[in-house]
């Protein structure tokens, strides 16, 4: 039976943090949440893609030392790659955690590379999902980059939500708009991800994401003519499993 997630303890501490903070910036989530025993020992987990540089550069200024966790599922585009190290330099970050799959689930799973041609879930399981949740094990919650205007699915998240009941996630810009990341980023003088130039506006592993066309939605270059629209980062009761498409984050 599935657990309630309004109740219990983890339902209960979300509760608390999201009165707590009802009201706060999210600059003052950050800064207070990071300190909050309700909270927990927390990561910030990353993809250094088109909007990352925001999020990481808040936690830079405010916590440095926040553990970064960040996937290379060994398919992503060498610019990617590239940016994350520009970043961990640039930004001073302190604890910068590469996450990879382990090679003997990926030789089981994908010997040939192509596992992504004919099952995209089966391959962002294996290369993504089982190595974050194993990284992600050893926290309490976790900090992401989820905001209202991204989709209708997440147009009512909160600062902090419930996952399982055994885990908290945190979406410090959950209230912002895409006018105040681009405002953010100018004034702050942050490089952004080289592909966002080239038509790239939503960045995940190289085969499996194309340019985005002018009036398209910005995640229309994500696992482009199938049905899929997340990787599948979603957990319940420490198992990761596929949400349905309405109820996807």
């Amino acid at each position: 039976m599935p657990r309630d997630l309004h109740s219990g303890p983890v339902a209960e501490r979300v509760a608390a943090l999201n009165a707590r903070y009802k009201h706060h910036s999210a600059t003052a989530v950050l800064e207070h949440a990071l300190k909050d025993d309700d909270l927990g020992r927390v990561a910030l987990v990353s993809s250094f893609g088109a909007e990352s540089v925001v999020l990481l550069h808040l936690v830079s200024v405010i916590a440095p030392e926040t553990p970064v966790l960040f996937v290379d599922t060994k398919m992503l585009f060498q610019e990617t790659l590239d940016y994350q190290r520009e970043l961990a330099e640039k930004l001073a970050l302190c604890d910068i955690r590469t996450i990879r799959a382990n090679p003997a689930r990926v030789n089981f799973e994908d010997p040939d590379g192509t596992l992504h041609q004919f099952n995209t879930d089966s391959c962002c399981n294996v290369r993504k999902v089982e190595p974050l949740e194993r990284a992600l094990s050893k926290f309490d919650g976790w900090i992401t980059g989820r905001k209202r205007f991204q989709n209708a699915d997440r147009g009512t998240i909160d600062f902090f939500e419930n996952e399982g009941d055994f885990r908290i996630k945190v979406n410090p810009l959950a209230h912002w708009g895409r006018e105040d990341l681009e405002e953010y980023m100018v004034e702050n003088r942050l490089p952004r991800h080289p592909l966002v130039a080239k038509g790239f506006p939503s960045i995940g592993c190289a085969p499996c994401t194309s340019a985005v066309k002018p009036g398209e939605d910005p995640r229309a270059g994500r696992w482009r003519g199938t049905q899929k629209t997340e990787c599948g980062i979603h957990f319940i009761d420490g198992k990761a499993v596929k949400l349905p498409k309405e109820n996807a984050a």
